[in-house]
């Protein structure tokens, strides 16, 4: 174990834990699109329960969930607002459009902590045959490209009021709410009450295998499951997976070990010449390293990083991403900046 990388690319890359793997394996299961499967069914509960929704869905994916989503919030030709910076219209292959015939409209730094309530307001166009109706306003808690930065819930309220007054219905792509809230030391109900709908990831921080649930209504649910069955994710006998979601649940209150390495993280990178951590300090699990002032690209010094055992990804200009996870220790942080300093003295000596 002494020679394994410390791998920082993303919280999916987490492993099951013996007692995830010993729960698979002594899973009582049935087909689940029959709604037969009992430990789909308890996960599908706790999960609703957690955030406060009165009924889930179990998905294989976070981009399907959100994919399913817009699909039961709109029709063909519908518009939907989003920020331009977003998982969904960043990172999810213009599924919604695709499939769902419907039309992304991003609004830039809808995120960004100031007006978002007067964008969205602008965001939505008059009737008029030219254009596609506004149906839908998705949001992202914690922001991914943004560096895990979470919106409050006293924004979240705003926007949602915002939003029922102009007619649109929200979805929450909470891929890491549990992040936010475990940040925020709050509910993660604080957060998920202003939304109509809700996807959060078992498979990212909370570190099971596969899946991801998304949460709603009732008369919401019942189209996700068929919009899942369309999309080919009604699985059969996937408690042996629920299974694993179920102890996972359970681990989103351990989150706080992820952010304060994150934060130990940042602390070491930011002290070395020429790299800069935005936001500092990150206030969740995500780390984003600016690279321009060591003129290296972020795939050159990814491919750096590697070489002493350090995996990362290339996250736009001169940026790259480090994600911490369960999987990642205190030793793994220290190795991490001692690492990224050895790669630094390596460059600068070939420089």
């Amino acid at each position: 174990m002494e020679n394994k990388h410390v791998d920082l690319r993303s919280d999916t890359i987490t492993l099951p834990t013996v007692e995830m793997r010993e729960a698979m394996a002594r899973a009582v299961v049935g087909d689940d699109v029959y709604g037969e499967d009992p430990m789909v069914k308890q996960l599908e509960q706790e999960g609703a329960a957690c955030v406060g929704k009165e009924e889930a869905v179990f998905l294989p994916s976070g981009t399907m969930g959100n994919l399913v989503a817009v699909l039961s919030h709109t029709g063909r030709g519908d518009a939907v607002l989003l920020d331009s910076e977003s998982h969904i219209f960043y990172y999810e292959a213009g599924g919604a459009s695709v499939v769902g015939g419907v039309q992304f409209w991003p609004l830039e730094g809808l995120h960004a902590g100031v007006g978002a309530v007067e964008k969205i307001e602008k965001g939505v166009r008059p009737p008029d045959q030219h254009f596609a109706p506004v149906r839908l306003l998705c949001l992202e808690n914690t922001h991914n490209r943004l560096g895990g930065v979470i919106m409050p819930p006293q924004e979240m309220e705003e926007i949602y009021s915002t939003a029922r007054h102009l007619g649109l219905r929200v979805h929450l792509d909470g891929a890491r709410i549990f992040n936010a809230a475990s940040a925020l030391d709050i509910p993660v109900t604080d957060l998920t009450c202003h939304c109509d709908s809700v996807m959060f990831c078992l498979s990212k921080g909370l570190g099971a295998p596969v899946g991801s649930l998304l949460a709603g209504t009732a008369s919401f649910i019942a189209k996700a499951r068929r919009n899942r069955k369309l999309l080919g994710g009604g699985m059969r006998q996937a408690g042996v997976l629920a299974a694993a979601g179920l102890l996972a649940l359970e681990h989103r209150h351990a989150l706080k070990d992820d952010h304060r390495r994150a934060r130990e993280l940042a602390r070491g990178l930011s002290a070395l010449p020429g790299l800069r951590v935005d936001p500092s300090p990150p206030p969740t699990n995500i780390i984003i390293v600016h690279t321009a002032e060591i003129k290296l690209s972020p795939e050159k010094f990814c491919d750096f990083l590697e070489e002493k055992g350090i995996r990362a990804i290339p996250f736009g200009e001169n940026r790259v991403r480090m994600v911490t996870h369960r999987d990642i220790s205190d030793e793994d942080i220290k190795r991490a900046i001692n690492g990224v300093e050895a790669c630094l003295l390596q460059f600068q000596s070939h420089g």
